[in-house]
């Protein structure tokens, strides 16, 4: 499918296509569908661009991907505005829109500091999406829904992606923007059958893998469409979401020099939680503070504590970013008191014809949970091995980061190759650079992550553009 600008001919627009700059975008969810936003506003002269996604329909990403319509984001609507420089984008559309304000009368006259469903946040996503083309009477856009199995450096430093289609024409630019990598996490399996989970099970029982927000989403759509079962949450590191404040906390952090080695940044942050709620504050504030170090305290550790903190540290440090909305977090922790939901630490194993087996924290054996149903919640990190990202490296195009949770990049999403330069034309945009910048799968890091890759855009192929 390919969209022409409002008022060309097809004919015209197939004849200038050939001497624009293409662009390709791999991924359509939020990354995506952010990156074309900021090409569209940044890169001011034609430009072709093709958007790359095995999904007919389009999602917000894993991180944001659920089967509940009413599903309640994470994050306020002051941090989810897809507008460079305007903090207030998001608030001002809700408020334009008379049936949210009819829904939610308590927030009139703003709704900064609230948490909206997902559906919400997506409809205005790609309400700007379609502004942004709108506007842009001169560009195409074209959707292609084989999956790119490989990307290739072809001759004049331009890319090939291989697809199914093997007409695909040759990229001057190529983004990725898959998320979490690929291949996408499967829709949950039910795993055994249910007439053999009734014979094995005398009250019905679902266990739910995982930790993160996904995993409490998932447990409040069973208790939304009454499953009265027992649950058991199953984690490797036992650490759930902590809770936002009742009202924004805004970010402090101490302004003393900061440390430089693990243990030492450690003890700098417990001290700063303490001091902020020693004077009202709360440690909320301090992590949301912390946010705008996070990236040069992680890139001035030693590669072995940058191990030590993804095995020993990294659970406790997403279970207090990535917070729930207080109602939420209640929720949760109601259904554990209740003992209906129960959280069991320790190692997941395969699952064999009666049940999972599960190896509890402080075991040396294994045992087997039965269960009618095992959800998996996990938010899988990139699979290097996958054909797509193994060409980059086998292509000599991107490296690993120092952990292996994705591909090595610079601030701007550039992967970072072994003499230190960069593969100029390729950005890998959101959380495949999670290893090396920390809280890049988090909105307004997304965001504008995205418009500096559209300004690098514009100034390498149209040097005196300007953006809007």
């Amino acid at each position: 499918m390919t969209v022409q600008g409002l008022f060309s001919s097809k004919s015209a627009a197939a004849a200038q296509i050939s001497a624009m700059p293409r662009f390709a975008i791999v991924g359509r969810g939020f990354s995506g569908m952010m990156t074309a936003i900021a090409l569209m506003k940044t890169v001011r002269l034609p430009f072709h661009l093709q958007l790359f996604d095995p999904n007919s329909s389009v999602s917000g990403g894993q991180a944001l991907s659920s089967t509940r319509t009413s599903t309640i984001l994470n994050t306020r609507v002051r941090d989810l505005s897809v507008c460079a420089g305007d903090s207030d984008d998001f608030n001002d559309w809700l408020c334009s829109n008379a049936e949210f304000r009819a829904a939610v009368p308590a927030a009139i006259p703003g709704f900064r500091q609230i948490f909206v469903p997902k559906e919400i946040f997506s409809d205005y996503v790609y309400q700007r999406f379609s502004e942004a083309l709108s506007a842009r009477k001169d560009i195409t856009v074209q959707v292609c829904h084989e999956p790119v199995v490989a990307i290739r450096r072809s001759h004049g430093n331009r890319f090939l992606l291989e697809s199914a289609n093997p007409a695909n024409p040759l990229f001057d630019t190529v983004i990725l923007a898959t998320g979490y990598g690929l291949p996408e996490i499967e829709e949950p399996q039910q795993e055994p059958s249910p007439v053999r989970a009734q014979r094995l099970i005398a009250r019905p029982h679902t266990v739910l893998l995982g930790s993160g927000i996904r995993v409490v989403d998932q447990l409040l759509q069973l208790r939304d469409a009454g499953y009265a079962g027992q649950v058991t949450i199953l984690s490797r590191r036992g650490f759930l979401p902590q809770s936002h404040t009742p009202h924004s906390a805004d970010p402090v952090f101490p302004a003393d020099a900061l440390p430089s080695n693990l243990p030492d940044i450690l003890h700098f942050i417990r001290s700063a939680c303490r001091q902020a709620e020693e004077e009202g504050r709360s440690w909320q504030s301090v992590m949301n503070g912390l946010r705008k170090h996070a990236r040069s305290l992680w890139r001035a550790l030693p590669a072995h504590q940058k191990h030590q903190f993804n095995r020993h540290l990294r659970a406790i440090y997403d279970s207090h970013r990535n917070r729930l909305p207080e109602a939420i977090y209640a929720r949760l922790q109601s259904e554990l008191a209740s003992g209906n939901t129960v959280l069991r630490r320790g190692v997941v194993g395969r699952q064999g014809l009666s049940g999972l087996f599960f190896r509890p924290a402080g075991s040396q054996s294994d045992e087997i949970v039965n269960a009618e149903r095992i959800l998996d919640c996990r938010c899988r990190g990139p699979q290097l091995g996958a054909p797509l990202l193994a060409s980059l490296v086998s292509e000599g195009l991107a490296l690993p980061d120092e952990l292996s949770l994705g591909l090595a990049v610079n601030q701007r999403g550039q992967p970072c190759l072994e003499d230190g330069s960069t593969a100029d034309g390729l950005f890998a945009v959101g959380p495949l650079g999670l290893g090396s910048l920390p809280d890049i799968d988090l909105v307004p890091e997304i965001v504008s992550q995205a418009f500096a890759v559209g300004e690098h855009v514009a100034q390498r192929f149209y040097p005196q553009s300007k953006a809007v």
